[in-house]
Order: structure tokens, then C-alpha cells, then sequence
């Protein structure tokens, strides 16, 4: 349980699928399955767990032009869950600021 969720992700369209759908998207570990992160959302938020999808993000190219010439390096492997809570319920991000 340690450590499965990494942080929500609040971006235009997640905040959309949170108020249209009951759909909250958060970065997990890249090693957490369906069942772990289920398990984490409801112990942390309190809140019951209809449906997880799991996304596998791949590495993008970087190019960075610099004086000494050019640097290419490649962006971290990340995974997404979409979580879809109970009807009547919801997670509030902002409780806590």
C-alpha cells in the first residue's frame, strides 16, 4: 500500500471527467495493479471503488539544443488510473489547502 498513489492529476480534462462521469485520474506506481490501487483509493479518500482502468504512459524523445551542441534524453515511463466512484460520491483535492 505503501506509496501506490503518487499524486491526482488535475489538468482541464480530468477535472471534466470528475464532474461529468465521477472519473478522478491519478499517477500510480508503475508497479501497482487494478487491485492495489483500488485498495489505496478507498482506504486514503473513504470512498467506495466502482471501476480502476490502468494506463501504461511510454517514454517521449526530448531534444535540447544547447552551446555544446545537442542533448536528446527521453521522459520517465509513468501509469495513470482512472477511477470511477460509487454514485453519490466524491473525492474533494482541495479539502486539505
Amino acid at each position: 500500500m505503501n506509496r501506490i498513489i503518487q499524486r491526482a492529476v488535475v489538468t482541464e480534462k480530468a477535472n471534466s471527467l470528475s464532474e461529468r462521469e465521477n472519473k478522478y485520474t491519478f499517477l500510480v506506481d508503475p508497479n501497482a495493479n487494478k487491485i492495489q490501487v483500488k485498495l489505496s483509493v478507498e482506504n486514503f479518500y473513504n470512498v467506495p471503488v466502482k471501476k480502476v482502468r490502468l494506463m501504461n504512459c511510454s517514454t517521449k524523445a526530448k531534444v535540447k539544443n544547447t552551446k555544446s551542441g545537442v542533448i536528446r534524453s527521453k521522459s520517465k515511463v509513468f501509469k495513470k488510473a482512472i477511477v470511477e466512484v460509487s454514485e453519490g460520491k466524491s473525492i474533494d483535492f482541495y479539502s486539505s489547502i
